[in-house]
């Protein structure tokens, strides 16, 4: 099993054993392994993927719990919920964020649950009020810093239905200037435009949908 953070433009693996995706990038010049965990051991990774010679980290333990509760202990997470929107055509709804393609998300509230949280973000960043909630989808993990707060998001992301014959309306507080229906087929083209987690639940849905 493994859990995938990005540190900005950096990807991180922890894991309690490689598949064959992660055995190829020990191959990786870029690639930095670290399979012990002590003290040390969380800030030695960080440290190391601020190298610009560094691309990917891959931090192995055979306890992934362990591992896990270690590294996020390191970070104040903040917990989001966010949906992947399809219409009757298939199409998937994208909105555009300050400079990004991204899918419409936000905090959990105090005594929310991820679901509600989930439905109501996409309700006020889109304007879509006829959501169907279907099912978990993915959960993502980045990190960024806030003044002197170092923060893990631990986004979850839903699989929901939305019509094409709503209105859209973006959320303009939240920096959104534009909200369409993407073809499945034209997302390609959208994914350098969009953030890494965002790629990461596209790709995701794209999977679902080939099995």
């Amino acid at each position: 099993m493994q859990i995938k953070i990005h540190i900005h433009d950096k990807t991180l693996y922890l894991c309690d054993q490689p598949d064959e995706k992660l055995r190829e990038l020990l191959h990786h010049p870029e690639t930095v392994l670290i399979d012990e965990l002590d003290t040390h051991s969380v800030k030695t990774m960080l440290r190391e993927l601020t190298r610009p010679d560094i691309k990917t980290g891959i931090f192995m333990h055979p306890d992934l719990d362990q591992l896990k509760k270690a590294f996020f202990k390191k970070f104040e997470r903040i917990q989001a919920g966010g949906g992947l929107i399809v219409n009757e055509q298939n199409e998937i709804l994208l909105i555009h964020r300050r400079g990004f393609w991204d899918l419409p998300k936000g905090k959990l509230d105090a005594g929310e649950t991820l679901e509600a949280c989930a439905v109501r973000e996409v309700t006020e960043e889109t304007g879509l009020i006829r959501i169907g909630l279907k099912a978990p989808l993915l959960v993502t993990y980045h990190t960024y810093e806030h003044g002197t707060h170092h923060i893990l998001k631990e986004s979850h992301w839903f699989l929901m239905h939305g019509s094409s014959g709503e209105e859209l309306v973006p959320q303009t507080e939240e920096d959104i200037t534009a909200i369409k229906w993407v073809d499945p087929s034209l997302l390609s083209a959208y994914k350098p435009l969009a953030y890494p987690s965002i790629v990461d639940v596209l790709e995701a849905w794209e999977q679902q949908q080939s099995q």
